[in-house]
């Protein structure tokens, strides 16, 4: 399941609906936040945009390549969009599989690519005014590695 919306999700319910099926041994979740920090500057608030469909599209590619390389049972992506302040969720996904190795392994694999490949344009409004955050070159080598590692054509 894939989401792309303004609202809020439940933890506990998301949880819940991966939960439910008994054939998997492990479930693994992610919550993102927004913090009150980053690159040395207080933040107080996110603002999220989104190419709405195309988004979409890319995160079922990542979804399709995780299930490629581990036995996946469920998976849920959340991405919230629009104004969001301090401490609201941003990001959640999470995943079943009958083993804990491949359930922790999709879900950094699904997080890291969701950061340098799904369409999302952030904005920040810090205590010096806001700005447009570029991707961390951080993000960019982790999912270099990701590839590398699975054989994955960028």
């Amino acid at each position: 399941m894939i989401r792309v919306q303004q609202n809020d999700f439940n933890v506990a319910d998301e949880y819940e609906k991966l939960a439910n099926d008994n054939q998997d041994g492990a479930v693994v979740t992610f919550v993102g936040k927004v913090r009150d920090f980053n690159e040395g500057l207080g933040v107080q608030g996110l603002s999220l945009e989104h190419y709405p469909g195309m988004t979409e599209s890319v995160l079922n590619d990542i979804e399709k390549q995780a299930r490629e390389h581990w036995p996946l049972n469920h998976v849920t992506i959340i991405h919230r969009v629009g104004d969001l302040t301090l401490g609201e969720q941003i990001v959640f996904i999470g995943v079943t599989s009958p083993h804990r190795k491949a359930a922790f392994a999709a879900c950094e694999f699904l997080i890291d690519f969701l950061k340098t490949k799904a369409p999302f344009w952030k904005q920040e409004l810090t205590t010096e005014g806001s700005k447009w955050l570029n991707a961390k070159a951080c993000d960019d080598q982790t999912s270099q590695q990701w590839s590398n590692k699975l054989n994955i054509k960028n």
